[in-house]
C-alpha cells in the first residue's frame, strides 16, 4: 500500500497569505445574502437594469441565490460582469468558481457556488425568462437607488 504514496507529500499544513483569494468550505445562509447583495451593488454600480434577487435555498439544491440583471449592450454586459468579479474579490476575499459567456457578451453566468449570477441582454431574458421557471422561489426586494437618500441634483 506504501508504494502508491507519493514521496514529495507535505509533511506540515501550507500557510496562507491575507491578500489570497478564498473559497469558503462551509458557507452559510447569511454569508450568501451579503454575497448576493454585494453582487447586486456592483450590478447597480455599473447601471444594470431590472435587478432581481432570487433566493432559491428552500426549492433548490442547485444555489442559495440567483441574481439576475439586464444590460443593455456586449460591453455594458462585461462590464458589469468585470465590476461584480472585483467588487466580490475586494470585499469577501472570492473569485467565481466558474464565468460562462464572457467572450459573447448577450449572457454571461457567474458561478458563486452558493450565489449563481446572470447578466442577460434583454433579448435574452426575456426569451429564457428564467423568473417564471423560479417563479416558486421568493423574491428579495432590493432598496432602490434613488430612494436611498442620495443628494439632489
Amino acid at each position: 500500500m506504501t508504494d502508491y504514496l507519493p514521496r514529495n507529500f507535505p509533511l506540515q499544513s501550507v500557510s496562507t497569505t491575507k491578500d489570497e483569494v478564498r473559497i469558503p468550505l462551509f458557507p452559510t445562509e447569511e454569508g450568501s445574502k451579503k454575497l448576493a447583495l454585494t453582487i447586486a451593488q456592483a450590478a447597480c454600480d455599473r447601471k444594470a437594469g431590472e435587478i432581481l434577487l432570487l433566493r432559491l435555498a428552500d426549492v433548490s439544491y442547485l444555489a442559495d441565490y440567483f441574481v439576475i440583471m439586464t444590460g443593455y449592450s456586449r460591453v455594458q454586459v462585461r462590464a458589469i460582469a468585470e465590476a461584480i468579479e472585483e467588487k466580490v474579490q475586494l470585499e469577501r476575499k472570492q473569485l467565481p468558481l466558474r464565468t460562462e459567456g464572457k467572450a459573447e457578451g448577450s449572457w454571461v453566468l457567474q458561478d458563486y457556488g452558493d450565489v449563481i449570477v446572470h447578466i442577460m441582454m434583454p433579448k435574452e431574458r426575456e426569451f429564457y425568462n428564467l423568473e417564471a421557471f423560479w417563479s416558486h422561489a421568493e423574491r428579495i426586494i432590493l432598496p432602490n437607488p434613488d430612494d436611498t437618500g442620495g443628494k439632489p441634483t
